[in-house]
């Protein structure tokens, strides 16, 4: 068998982080004003094959509700009453005055605060497994200020990479590799982790390798270095580094160091200084009285040209449970070393200093016999994380989130002692933390959101009575700088204030009677938001609205952070009413118009608020039946129900307001008609004469339309005599010119602004230049967009026409696109009439996409179904390029494509059949831009695409530009609805009719599925849907105190001093829970040593039911006594019961959790599932297959020897597939008469699998296992195959590495839209939730599919630039001494077969014609294997 493996939602959290300056935005000049955004620095993160960049903006604070509510006040009051400045204060105090320049200086201050916000920049599925992160700075960044990025890989590979201007993306520079090293040979090296660092001042970086090594990369820092390496090596000038080498700490440093546990490079020294953790007597807590303290730290100093290394500091007898180095800065120097129980200081004499945080300090270790340790302060910092954010003050965040401030205090460079004081904040947890300059701190977390913060410094006074100055806290949590984050707070749990700081007492060396203090003042900026691990995943059924629809609900995060995600495949929407009256099966729009005001019997306009939107007040629909079609005019009545007002014959093309509001413009088939807001005609344009309208573009005050010749019509509104006329389009070129496709494009971000051409001499300059000032003075500029026949899509200026972009690349969906500087491209008409061809432009638009900022993108749609988003980037010219002379202005902008998709859609080409019939079936397809409101506070400026594929395209400030499905087989029309006083609402004409649409709430989309989060304050690690009850079963999993006992009873071991604790243990809760309110509506509690390893809904025998079978909840667990004692283990049976429900709790129906049978076992029941009525449970190294005996026993009937350790047991009907912890895979098959389990086969090599699955289709069947390392295989049952043995092993037909191992997976059906859906055995995908979040789905494949796609990911490997330089090839690949060749054919790798829909079309015909296939065919392929479930 076959099969695709594809990632349907990447990795979530970030393992890895680097802050630095990597885009020209963060070295740009600053902003112009306050009010104007600036970039600060970029932030790269990466999680397992994930890289994302994001850059911080510190921008205004948003305006808050109630400064908004003031605007429509002040909007809403005639002009000449308002109140003046500080007269509201005076009538409040009642006093008859005030000070009015106190108001003024207040309120300025109230909006001095600035924010500082993530952007979403771009991301890499790379082809590695990324271990750390690094900004560096090479002699290139001497030209452009731009730090470089150095990505190391589990494989043992480092890559350069930089940003590229030209593509507006990273570049890979060079990847150096040392997987060939000896050290890799090792039979250890898949343990060692491939630690990255690099030296403050871009020295070098170093990669720890197997076998206590390092790879050292050396940069070149200036033009002397590169100079000397010159004639010393002969190297070339273009390479920013020098050669690297391996350093053997051993071998060249010490032969005492082995073991290495952490490495960093110290600052403040000529030349790269290395200090080195190690242990090369490694122990354990119950061999601490043979050795204790084993633990060593070195420093040296490493000579780049003769790999000299010098010991400068040598200190031994450090704890043995030392965990990480913590560099100081160089005014201190030294190093802080976390243990588990405490922080160590050395410095470069070797003197130590030691702050214990709990009793445990002189029980493990002699360094600190004569330290007294704090009775109240017990901590443990396994997990923690450590970072400076001063000299002298040291953040210690433990791993559930606290923040503990710890002060060091010195004399110059002699450090006296540590303190720590109470906790300041409760973070998110963190796997790495990042300070930035700046006084900012990254917090990374790959369990949860990660978060910056800002830590600055601030000089505070202190009280005269507050003389305990020594004792008080060095920070405090700041909460002056307020924010409407989009996030809810509890995501970072409570912030607990303190109100003491620290004080140093004297001010510039001399003692002051005004004693002040150095105070750290923490506040949060922002979030980047993420769901951390998948635990398990399982599929209910939800309700949008009225339709019942499939949701995948994953046990996400750990600890505190847990909870619930919910994703679906389509955007949730839900209906609020129907709305058949209007009609609208070819077109609905939605339009904010206003009475004009009539004073004397003349008429003006009424000022509009610039900050706040008009509702909408009418409805415009229209239908092609009856022929030639129908339009309707509705507003609202005054019951809330939509009323028709007019009726016209005839067909509409579009329709907008115009006129700033006032009046309506209506394009038909065959006239341009302009329309009081009553429905009422003003003025008409009839277009008998020639052929019909097929599409129009309105921006007021400019029309333009195409009709079906593909001849073009230009318009313009005069607003002093409130009609409209045609547009001279002389500078266009000839009349009769062809145009495919075009729309207007009023910019408001500023990307849109033409640049005078110096070297061009025209006379058209000083015009259009005062033209373009004159329209760009509002803060708004216009521009027209067409495209021609031939491909060339060229971009005019408003309101003179003047030629200022174009390009002939679109076409071929290019990667960039960039002005050609061509002179406007002639395309008149062609005899015969030209025909459409299939990479046609259909579709082509501007609009914003965005959150907060939104951005100018263009989006094209060929008539093949071929879809691209470009985003619209400035573009800055280097010196060596000169703007064409055809040009008098041109457009600094570049289109680069951020998004590709395909869409399986039949056209047809021939232009026959243009019946009333064939009208009536005719699908259009069109994007139609919006802007909504989902929740106060939050809006989006999307696109939806309409048609047979309908989509929505939005884009997000953390997550970029997503396309997510509607839900709906085909929508014919759409667009965004306020009649109803909601900014959230959405008009659409689906299969179902027309409707009113709203978003269901708090919908993410940041990710590539949309999702809804249900936090928790703890972590479930099972779950489970109840079918007959529509409920959730799910396991928690908390931490409890443990403590031994004797036989009587007598607890063995208790602490004897306040701040040593008891050990803790796992223990569990079954809760029943409404996946509708998200309640618990009922529990059990476990005992406290006992914890839930799994848990199934099971149909069993049953007499209760009239089918025999029913449904019931088993839950296998494992009691935990201890090491002396062995593990024991218990089966539970519940059953979901239904109950009379409490009339003042909302849900009408209420069940409970019955508890019918419990059965002690003799070992741990780790796995459990269903077989033909039977139940199946592991119980230690047994199999045990029993009968549930009148609901309240369970009876064995049989059981077999199997491996060491279950994980996962998997049936259909008789067969049964086992997977064990060392022991692989075993297929057996049950039998009833007699009762017996056979061994089928068994996979002979040891594997430690953790999932194991039955994968089938088309009559065949596969097992899918899955192991530790995250390799999955793919198993054949062959008794015909004489290497099986007779049918006694399983064959393993295919190894491909999935990068991480997955425990929970879920097999569904899956009928493709090629197959009969009546067909009897559907095919099987599984869907598999790994520990690092992603979401993975592996896709039967048929054998010709199969053939082509392995051919095309073949080429993709070799003839496509991947990101980082990476292999694809090799990172799929499974070592294996048991085979010749590598086992990868049999499943293809989605991720990489995913960039041939982002590579131009020329590109795909030039790789498809390599394989001897047709760029459609292939695509076909591909497309039809796509969907998320």
């Amino acid at each position: 068998m076959h099969a695709l493996r594809h990632e349907i939602l990447p990795p979530s959290g970030v393992e890895c982080a680097a802050c630095l300056k990597l885009t020209p935005s963060t070295v740009g000049m600053a902003a112009s004003s306050s009010s104007q955004p600036r970039v600060l620095f970029n932030v790269v993160v990466a999680r397992s094959n994930l890289l994302r960049i994001f850059e911080v903006r510190e921008e205004p604070p948003p305006i808050s509700p109630k400064q908004e509510d003031e605007r429509e006040r002040r909007a809403s009051v005639r002009r000449g009453t308002e109140a003046v400045e500080g007269e509201v204060e005076m009538d409040a105090c009642g006093e008859g005055f005030v000070n009015v320049g106190l108001v003024k200086s207040t309120a300025q201050d109230a909006t001095a605060i600035s924010v500082h916000r993530f952007y979403f920049v771009r991301e890499h599925r790379l082809h590695g497994i990324v271990t750390g992160i690094e900004g560096v700075r090479t002699i290139s960044s001497l030209e452009d200020g731009l730090d470089r990025l150095l990505v190391s890989f589990k494989d043992a590979k480092i890559a350069l990479l930089e940003w590229s201007t030209e593509t507006e993306n990273l570049t890979t520079v060079s990847i150096h590799t040392y997987e060939r090293a000896p050290q890799l040979s090792a039979l250890d090296a898949p343990l060692f982790r491939a630690l990255l660092r690099s030296d403050p001042l871009s020295r070098c970086a170093a990669l720890l390798l197997p076998k206590d090594s390092i790879a050292v990369l050396p940069f070149y820092q200036s033009q002397v270095d590169l100079d000397v390496m010159e004639q010393v090596t002969q190297a070339s000038r273009d390479m920013p580094y020098s050669s690297s080498f391996i350093l053997d700490f051993t071998a060249d440093v010490d032969e005492r160091i082995r073991h290495v546990i952490d490495f960093a490079f110290l600052p403040g020294f000529h030349s790269p200084t290395i200090a080195v953790l190690f242990q090369p007597q490694q122990t354990w807590t119950g061999r601490l009285k043979e050795y204790k303290d084993t633990v060593g730290l070195f420093i040296f100093t490493l000579d780049l040209a003769t790999h000299n290394c010098p010991i400068i500091t040598a200190v031994e007898n450090l704890p043995y449970d030392s965990l990480y180095l913590t560099t100081c800065s160089s005014t201190l120097g030294g190093v802080i070393i976390t243990t588990a129980n405490s922080i160590i200081h050395v410095d470069q004499t070797s003197r130590r200093v030691v702050l214990p945080v709990n009793g445990w300090v002189p029980r493990v270790s002699d360094t600190s016999n004569t330290l007294h340790p704090n009775p109240g302060l017990n901590l443990q910092l396994e997990g923690s994380k450590a970072e400076f954010v001063d000299d002298k003050t040291l953040f210690i965040i433990l791993k559930d989130g606290t923040v503990y401030p710890v002060d060091i205090a010195a004399d110059g460079r002699t450090v006296s002692h540590l303190s720590i004081t109470t906790p300041v904040a409760s973070t998110t947890i963190p796997a790495v933390v990042r300070r930035v300059p700046g006084d900012y701190l990254f917090i990374g977390s790959t369990v949860g959101s990660s978060v910056l913060l800002k830590a600055a410094k601030v000089e505070e006074e202190v009280p005269e009575e507050d003389v305990e100055m020594e004792t008080s806290p060095t920070a405090v949590v700041d909460t002056g700088n307020t924010m409407d984050l989009d996030y809810d707070d509890d995501i970072y749990g409570p912030i607990r204030l303190d109100t003491k700081p620290t004080a140093n007492g004297t001010a510039n060396g001399l003692v002051s009677t005004r004693k002040t203090r150095s105070v750290v003042h923490l506040s949060l900026c922002d979030s980047i938001p993420a769901y951390g691990p998948i635990c398990d995943i399982t599929f209910a059924v939800t309700r949008n609205g009225d339709r019942h629809v499939p949701e995948l609900v994953a046990a996400t995060g750990s600890g505190s952070f847990g909870g619930f995600t919910l994703f679906q495949r389509d955007l949730p929407t839900r209906t609020k009413r129907k709305l058949h009256a209007i009609g609208g099966g070819r077109g609905m729009w939605s339009l904010p118009v206003r009475q004009a005001v009539k004073v004397n019997g003349s008429t003006y306009e009424r000022p509009t608020n610039p900050h706040r939107t008009e509702n909408d007040a009418v409805i415009i629909s229209t239908d092609a039946n009856p022929s030639p079609g129908l339009s309707r005019i509705a507003q609202r009545s005054p019951k809330s129900d939509i009323a028709i007002t007019t009726r016209i014959p005839g067909t509409t093309i579009g329709a907008a307001p115009f006129f700033q509001g006032t009046a309506i413009l209506h394009v038909m088939s065959n006239s341009i008609r302009v329309l009081e807001p009553d429905g009422t005609e003003r003025q008409i344009i009839k277009d008998l004469d020639r052929p019909r309208i097929r599409y129009c573009s309105i921006s007021d005050p400019f029309i333009l339309i195409i009709r079906e010749d593909d001849s073009l019509g230009l318009f313009i509104g005069e607003p002093e005599r409130g009609k409209i006329r045609r547009k001279d389009m002389s500078p266009m070129g000839e009349k009769t010119s062809k145009y495919v496709a075009g729309c207007f494009y009023a910019d408001t971000s500023g990307v849109f602004r033409s640049k005078p051409n110096s070297t061009a001499e025209s006379s058209e300059k000083t015009v259009t230049s005062t033209l373009q000032t004159v329209v760009a003075a509002g803060g708004k500029t216009q521009w027209l967009l067409l495209v021609r026949p031939q491909g060339v899509m060229e971009i005019w200026t408003l309101p003179k026409l003047t030629l200022i972009f174009s390009t002939t690349a679109v076409s071929m969906l290019e990667s960039v696109l960039v002005d050609s500087g061509d002179a406007p491209t002639p395309s008149l008409p062609q005899d015969p009439p030209r025909k459409p061809q299939e990479l046609d432009i259909e579709q082509v638009l501007i609009a914003p996409l965005g959150e907060s900022s939104p951005k100018p993108h263009l989006l094209v749609f060929l008539r093949s179904g071929h879809f691209a988003i470009y985003e619209a980037v400035p573009s800055f010219s280097t010196t060596n390029e000169t703007p064409p002379l055809t040009r008098a202005f041109t457009l600094p902008v570049k289109f680069v494509k951020v998004l590709s998709r395909a869409f399986d859609i039949q056209q047809h080409l021939e232009e026959g059949g243009k019946s009333v019939l064939a009208e009536q079936k005719r699908i259009s397809r069109l994007l139609i831009p919006f802007v909504t409101s989902p929740a106060p506070g939050r809006s989006f400026s999307g696109v939806f695409f309409t048609g047979d594929r309908p989509c929505w395209i939005l884009s997000t400030d953390k997550g970029g530009v997503k396309m997510h499905a509607s839900g709906h087989s085909v929508v014919h029309a759409f667009t965004a609805c306020s009649l109803w006083e909601s900014k959230g609402d959405f008009l659409l004409y689906s299969e179902e009719g027309p409707s009113l649409l709203e978003w269901i709430p708090d919908i993410h989309f940041d990710n590539h599925l949309p999702s809804r989060s249900v936090p928790k304050d703890r972590v479930y690690s099972n779950i489970v849907y109840e079918p007959s009850s529509s409920l959730l079963v799910a396991a928690t999993s908390q931490q409890a105190t443990f403590a031994s006992y004797d036989e009587d009873g007598n607890i063995l071991w208790e602490p004897d001093v306040p701040n040593i604790s008891y050990p803790s243990c796992e223990t569990s809760t079954l809760e029943l829970i409404s996946p509708e309110t998200w309640i618990v509506m009922d529990g059990y509690e476990f005992a406290q040593n006992e914890f839930v390893t799994c848990v199934d809904c099971i149909p069993l025998e049953s007499a209760s039911t009239e089918a025999g079978i029913k449904d019931f909840i088993a839950v296998g667990t494992t009691i935990n006594r201890g090491e002396d004692l062995a593990v024991k283990g218990a089966v539970y049976i519940f059953e979901v019961v239904e109950v009379v429900p409490d009339p003042s709790m909302s849900p009408k129906r209420w069940y409970r959790l019955k508890l019918l049978c419990r059965d002690d076992a003799k070992g741990p029941v780790t796995a459990i599932c269903g077989m033909d009525g039977y139940l199946v449970s592991s119980m230690g190294q047994k199999i045990f297959v029993r009968a549930f005996d009148l609901d309240e026993r369970l009876v064995g009937v049989a059981f077999l020897d199997v491996g060491v350790y279950v994980t996962s047991l998997r049936a259909i009907k008789n067969l049964l597939v086992i997977g064990d912890a060392v022991k692989s895979v075993w297929f057996v098959a049950f039998q009833e008469d007699p009762y017996k389990l056979i061994v089928l086969a068994k996979d002979v090599c040891p594997v430690s699998v953790t999932q194991a699955e039955l994968f089938f289709a088309d009559g065949r069947v596969s097992i899918v296992s899955c192991d530790e390392e995250g390799v999955i295989r793919l198993y054949e049952y062959d008794p015909l195959n004489p290497e099986s043995r007779g049918g006694q092993r399983l064959l393993c037909k295919t190894e491909f590495h999935g990068q991480t191992e997955y425990r929970s997976s879920y097999v569904i059906a899956r009928r493709s839209r090629s197959t009969s859906t009546d067909a009897e055995i559907p095919q099987a995908k599984l869907i598999c939730g790994s520990t690092d979040g992603a979401l993975s789905s592996l896709t039967y494949v048929d054998e010709g599919a199969f053939k082509r796609l392995h051919l095309l990911q073949g080429q993709l490997t070799r003839n496509v630039q991947h990101a980082a330089g990476l292999n694809p090839k090799a990172f799929r690949i499974v070592h294996n001494d048991r085979v010749a060749r590598p086992l990868t054919k049999g499943v293809l790798d989605g991720n990489l077969l995913s960039a041939f829909e982002d590579l131009p079309i020329a590109r795909q015909d030039e790789v498809t014609r390599q394989i001897a296939t047709e760029r459609a065919v292939v695509m076909k392929d591909w497309v039809s294997l796509g969907g998320a479930w």
